[in-house]
């Protein structure tokens, strides 16, 4: 399946606090919150959320393209991502700018405090999906992103006739009421967190089930409750992989649409490609940053039937 990528791509500079942030926390001041935690470690790391999911989408044997934009830092970056598998052909550089860059401080608990400078992504509005070269895209994915950008590949999508992919995410507090429910109609799945469609929620004045049937599918992870995909009048819950180690939760999210979309476009079913999501998001768990993983075809089908019941359907990914 010819799958087109839209979304950031960013540079992590992922820390770690040797504390709780809840600690230092006071709720009856938050209006007058000023913290500052002194960490233990920084790593800077290749990240943003298509590149993310991309990469594991690689490791999988699909070879997926991006259409975003980077900056003038982004070389090294691009010929990581080439040497992955990935293409790389719709990323325009932008002259004058810097990758976009998320700063990410975790602490004991796993809980996160992140902030994103955007640099190059500002830009993307201004690319179109019409400028795309080569095979017509048979999905796309709409993920975080300029929220201009987000608009114009949701109305582009409807035009051409695309099947799209909704993942308004970390985006939804900047898209408008009206951008959130025209994304929405007419996509054909939506993938949130637990939290973000709850926001969704509050933010549209749609009832969980409204929202469900304005798409063919919806995926909503849980973190350790796992995942639950709603389509039609079912619901089908996938539990989580347990890692063998907890080493960092950054991508871990882009991971699992990763692996769901390696299953999604060989054609199998909503449970084995949620299942792979799941065994994905366990190896990213593993590893610092969200590329940091790795694995084989062999590896990820055996640590699949570790824990589910694939019928044999992925010997596809072996023979």
């Amino acid at each position: 399946m010819e799958i087109v990528l839209t979304g950031s791509i960013a540079f992590d500079y992922l820390m770690k606090f040797p504390g709780y942030f809840r600690d230092h926390i006071l709720p009856d001041n938050l209006e007058c919150l000023s913290l500052s935690f002194l960490v233990e470690s920084m790593v800077r790391q290749p990240g943003g959320i298509v590149p993310n999911i991309a990469y594991t989408l690689a490791l999988m044997g699909e070879r997926p393209r991006l259409f975003a934009t980077a900056g003038e830092d982004f070389a090294e970056y691009r010929d990581a991502l080439e040497r992955s598998g990935v293409d790389t052909s719709g990323i325009r550089l932008i002259k004058g700018e810097f990758t976009a860059s998320f700063f990410v401080n975790t602490d004991l608990a796993n809980a996160q405090i992140a902030s994103f400078y955007p640099g190059a992504m500002s830009a993307a509005g201004d690319l179109s999906l019409n400028e795309l070269e080569g095979k017509r895209p048979e999905l796309v994915l709409i993920s975080p992103n300029d929220p201009r950008a987000m608009v114009r590949y949701v109305s582009e999508c409807k035009q051409l006739g695309i099947p799209y992919i909704y993942d308004p995410s970390q985006q939804i507090p900047r898209l408008t009421d009206d951008e959130i429910k025209e994304g929405l109609e007419g996509a054909l799945a939506l993938f949130v967190n637990k939290y973000e469609f709850r926001m969704i929620q509050k933010r549209t004045g749609l009832s969980p089930w409204e929202i469900k049937a304005l798409t063919q599918f919806s995926v909503v992870t849980l973190g350790e409750e796992g995942s639950v995909i709603y389509q039609g009048e079912k619901e089908l819950r996938i539990p989580v992989v347990t890692p063998n180690q907890i080493i960092d939760p950054t991508g871990v999210g882009d991971a699992f649409r990763g692996g769901f979309l390696a299953g999604y476009a060989r054609g199998w079913d909503l449970e084995i490609c949620a299942q792979m999501g799941a065994v994905a998001a366990a190896f990213c768990l593993e590893h610092e940053g969200p590329q940091g993983h790795s694995f084989t075809p062999s590896e990820l089908v055996a640590r699949f039937r570790e824990h589910f019941d694939d019928r044999r359907i992925l010997d596809a990914l072996i023979n």
